[in-house]
């Protein structure tokens, strides 16, 4: 089962929020989307309503309050920016305004002289979650989604903290779909990342440093998690820079594949 938000109004803006008239929730079918009546973070039902893909415009798989993103999660992709290991997890937010969908513009800001690409297994919580144990803190998550942490690492290295760096606007692409946890909890999957058709990324989630249950536990800690809320869980090795009028794709298996053009702002 994959649940996929959308508008029917391609006009729309790529990070409207639930509120927005003619924002849709339905399932991936072969032949479609089918719109459901109600939210998949509660209760839902299936409807006759079936669109083509050409007849609406993909959104992120979720609304957050907040991104909470985990830095340096595996220890090639540490070593590959010259970082030591961290001895908890290291944190960092995006802003939800950085949000944009599967088929959205990457857009590359002025600002920067290099924009990487960070592909990353997402999870979405389903509940209200504080100061949860590790291996209760599964039970709070709705599912899973795929995630480009996009990043202007030049900025990112000048600035120390991860704010600008991280922040601009298009620069955390989530989607295409939002499986639910049960189909995939407790699995090794893979996380993969294109560029213009060549594989950059090919990685693991059983290398995770900082498996999900403690990265959850962790955050809960630190601040309270809401039904919504998304996690990016880091990136394997093989980042690297994007350019104006590059292809961009991330696949998490299971799941789907992100696919973004860059273009100059």
């Amino acid at each position: 089962m994959k649940f996929v938000r959308f508008s029917v109004d391609r006009d729309t803006p790529p990070t409207a929020r639930g509120g927005v008239p003619g924002v849709r929730w339905g399932l991936l079918e072969e032949d479609g989307y089918r719109q459901i009546t109600g939210d998949p973070l509660g209760q839902w039902i299936s409807s006759d309503r079936v669109y083509r893909a050409a007849e609406v415009r993909l959104l992120p798989p979720c609304s957050p309050s907040k991104i909470v993103c985990v830095g340096r999660n595996y220890v090639e992709h540490a070593k590959e920016l010259n970082n030591p290991l961290p001895a908890e997890p290291l944190l960092f937010l995006k802003p939800p305004s950085a949000l944009i969908a599967s088929g959205d513009t990457i857009l590359y800001p002025p600002e920067s002289q290099r924009v990487d690409f960070e592909g990353e297994l997402g999870v979405v919580m389903g509940k209200r979650c504080s100061r949860v144990e590790a291996d209760a803190a599964l039970d709070y998550t709705f599912g899973y989604t795929c995630v480009n942490d996009v990043t202007a690492r030049d900025l990112q290295k000048k600035d120390v903290q991860f704010t600008r760096g991280k922040g601009f606007d298009t620069f955390c692409v989530v989607g295409p779909c939002l499986v639910p946890r049960g189909e995939l909890d407790g699995a090794a999957v893979g996380v993969r990342t294109w560029l213009d058709g060549e594989l950059k990324q090919d990685g693991n989630t059983r290398d995770l440093i900082f498996p999900l249950g403690v990265i959850i536990s962790y955050i809960s800690r630190i601040m309270t998690l809401e039904p919504g809320d998304l996690i990016a869980t880091g990136t394997p090795a093989g980042v690297g820079p994007m350019q104006p009028g590059s292809t961009v794709e991330v696949e998490v298996e299971g799941i789907g594949r992100l696919r973004n053009v860059v273009k100059r702002v």
